[in-house]
């Protein structure tokens, strides 16, 4: 019965803001990160990232084979999480297949040694409506050879690929009905 309501809530919501002028849902999403700002949901205004994080930390949090995270102070360069042992972690969401740019990074081609800036990088692929689809890991060696360079951004960047699935932990994917 709760069920019921809370989805036929949702349809009546969706259908309201449906009706609404392009400026009026323009302001109402405005309100929303407002929102989840207040509730801590969200840090910044990037939705789909820090929804990715949020996922991501409350899945390793609540598993018990993996490590405990906890954020980083926003603004901390390369890195979102640390572990109990102080271990870095990179964490990146996606509605499609490439994640975010990873900056601090030697340019393509570079004869300098990399430092590395993280043990692991997460990718969270979100669907559309930001429910969890997929959870990936990386260690820093396979992130390395795994990166892509973007020209234009002059920084590189992952695609969520067969080669990359097979390469990464699986941490969760979504069974296809």
């Amino acid at each position: 019965m709760l069920v019921n309501y809370i989805l036929g809530g949702a349809i009546l919501l969706k259908n309201a803001i449906e009706s609404l002028s392009d400026d009026k849902v323009i302001e109402l999403y405005g309100c929303l990160l407002d929102v989840l700002r207040k509730r801590k949901i969200i840090r910044t205004n990037n939705l789909v990232g820090e929804i990715g994080e949020r996922k991501a930390l409350d899945y390793y949090n609540k598993c018990p084979s993996l490590p405990n995270l906890q954020t980083v102070s926003v603004g901390a360069k390369n890195v979102d999480a640390i572990n109990n042992n102080n271990e870095r972690y990179s964490i990146k969401a996606t509605t499609t297949k490439g994640t975010s740019v990873f900056n601090g990074l030697n340019d393509k081609g570079s004869k300098l040694p990399q430092e590395q800036l993280f043990e692991y990088v997460v990718i969270v692929v979100l669907n559309k409506d930001l429910s969890l689809k997929a959870m990936y890991e990386l260690n820093w060696g396979n992130f390395l050879s795994l990166k892509k360079w973007n020209n234009s951004k002059r920084t590189w960047y992952l695609t969520v690929t067969e080669e990359l699935k097979s390469r990464a932990e699986t941490l969760y994917e979504m069974v296809r009905a």
